[in-house]
């Protein structure tokens, strides 16, 4: 792609994502290849079988922030980069699907699921070790590989030391909030506010995450001011809040065949999303009754899931969550407007912000 040339946010993120999955590829061969033990090559394989497939947004985030503050578009290195906070999004979502109990990520089991076919015997007589007990230690450490690995990958970029020290206090401060935000996660129900709690997990655990301090690191990496980067969190903060509030809606309402989660794993684990604050806030008596027996309830089935979307859609929650999911495109979309960043790359952003909300999985 030519330094200004007009190009659409998908043509973008196509480019990206070939760019990212060619660094991983090679990163992970090279890990397999030289390992220090034989134990570590399928641990790799599982690795690169949990990467393949993922939507690669905040790479394209990345991306479109260095291109904002003039970095050249065909800068490899930047790929790179992506490719590091690919693997740091691989961690956190091998322990969030472990804390959550899910069964499935992308259509295929999860990281803790996974390694249970492999579950050792303990020599010597003693008892074989549970398979799912096996899992979730061997995902948590597999976690904390793909962390690792996102680490050294960054520095092995190629980028002029003062160019990464410019961009580790955005991507620190990454790493910190999504922490925060899982552990607000935990706190399923809260007291006080249960509103205001789902809001700070939106905007801590995913909004940030996803959107705003890619596009940060990408402008750091560049060169780019600080102004540039105070421009471009007022367009990536409600945008990730408006792809938090849509991921919510699928985790509640999205065909499993799409999104590739079972839809019960959300309402099983009673998540404090807005979605569901919203719904308690509106709903009569006997709707609250409802909520209170059947959303988190780990044995709820198809029949229940039933009655929990009959009674969140009749609140008038998902609706309301709609227009706040529109209302927030709008904000990132005439934040971008009057901005300083450069028209190309306003487009591919008002582009990717279109994809971003309007989305099944």
């Amino acid at each position: 792609m030519e330094p200004h040339s007009p190009v659409s946010g998908k043509a973008l993120a196509a480019a990206v994502r070939r760019q990212v999955d060619v660094v991983l590829d090679g990163f992970l061969a090279g890990k397999a290849a030289n390992a220090a033990d034989e134990c570590l090559p399928p641990v790799v394989d599982t690795v690169r079988r949990f990467v393949a497939g993922g939507k690669r947004l905040r790479p394209v985030f990345c991306h479109c922030g260095w291109l904002a503050a003039g970095g050249d578009p065909d800068e490899r290195a930047v790929a790179a980069v992506g490719a590091a906070l690919e693997l740091f999004h691989s961690f956190a979502l091998i322990h969030d699907d472990l804390m959550d109990g899910s069964d499935l990520r992308r259509g295929n089991p999860t990281v803790h699921r996974e390694p249970a076919a492999r579950c050792p015997d303990r020599a010597g007589g003693t008892a074989a070790v549970a398979a799912d007990r096996f899992g979730e230690n061997a995902a948590i450490l597999l976690g904390d590989l793909c962390l690792v690995w996102s680490d050294e990958l960054l520095h092995g970029t190629g980028f002029d030391a003062d160019r990464v020290a410019a961009a580790r206090p955005f991507l620190d401060a990454m790493r910190t909030e999504v922490m925060a935000g899982q552990y607000l996660d935990l706190h399923h129900r809260p007291a006080g506010d249960a509103l205001a709690h789902a809001w700070r997990v939106v905007r801590l655990k995913t909004a940030r995450y996803t959107v705003e301090r890619p596009l940060q690191i990408g402008v750091a990496l560049a060169g780019g001011d600080a102004e540039l980067a105070r421009r471009c969190a007022e367009y990536g903060r409600p945008l990730g809040e408006a792809f938090q509030l849509r991921d919510d809606l699928l985790g509640v309402f999205g065909d499993p065949a799409v999104t590739g989660k079972p839809v019960l794993d959300d309402l099983r684990e009673g998540k404090p999303t807005v979605l569901v604050a919203v719904a308690g806030q509106r709903a009569t008596a006997a709707q609250r009754a409802v909520l209170r027996e059947l959303y988190g309830n780990p044995l709820l089935d198809e029949a229940g899931a039933a009655a929990l979307r009959a009674v969140i859609d009749g609140t008038g929650a998902a609706a309301l969550v709609e227009r706040l999911i529109a209302d927030r495109t709008e904000q990132a979309l005439s934040a971008l407007a009057d901005s300083a960043i450069p028209h190309p790359v306003r487009g591919v952003l008002a582009d990717l912000a279109d994809t971003v909300v309007h989305r099944d999985r």
